[in-house]
């Protein structure tokens, strides 16, 4: 058995939009922006969403929005979505990334959130 919960909302923009979308993001949400020490490429958008990680992300991609689920057991939550029809796109750095039916890009990822947080919130699969 192993849990996953959606952990965190992204905004996926190319890098060199990336500020200029973090600025519009934290307007529009009316919160404060905070960098992610040693990973650049993020922008948290702080407390936009309760219980999630909300950030901008600079990609040398389109825009886009995607979800990340965490999990603590990454192998199975990726092999149970694999299963209801996910396909693995790409990894780095422990970080799985699949394509849903429907084109939409999820990312599963080793539990980060608080250990009790994640407990009371995440739901447990065979």
């Amino acid at each position: 058995m192993h849990r996953s919960r959606i952990s965190t909302f992204l905004i996926d923009t190319p890098k060199e939009q990336a500020e200029e979308t973090a600025a519009f993001w934290s307007a529009v949400v009316g919160v404060e922006t905070e960098k992610e020490p040693g990973e650049p490429q993020y922008t948290v958008l702080k407390d936009a969403l309760p219980g999630f990680v909300t950030a901008v992300q600079a990609v040398d991609d389109e825009p886009r929005y995607h979800l990340d689920i965490e999990t603590d057991d990454v192998a199975a939550e990726v092999a149970r979505l694999s299963a209801l029809g996910a396909v693995e796109v790409s990894t780095w750095q422990g970080c799985h990334t699949l394509r849903a039916p429907g084109g939409h890009l999820l990312c599963v990822i080793p539990r980060h959130s608080d250990p009790d947080f994640f407990t009371a919130n995440a739901k447990t699969w065979p």
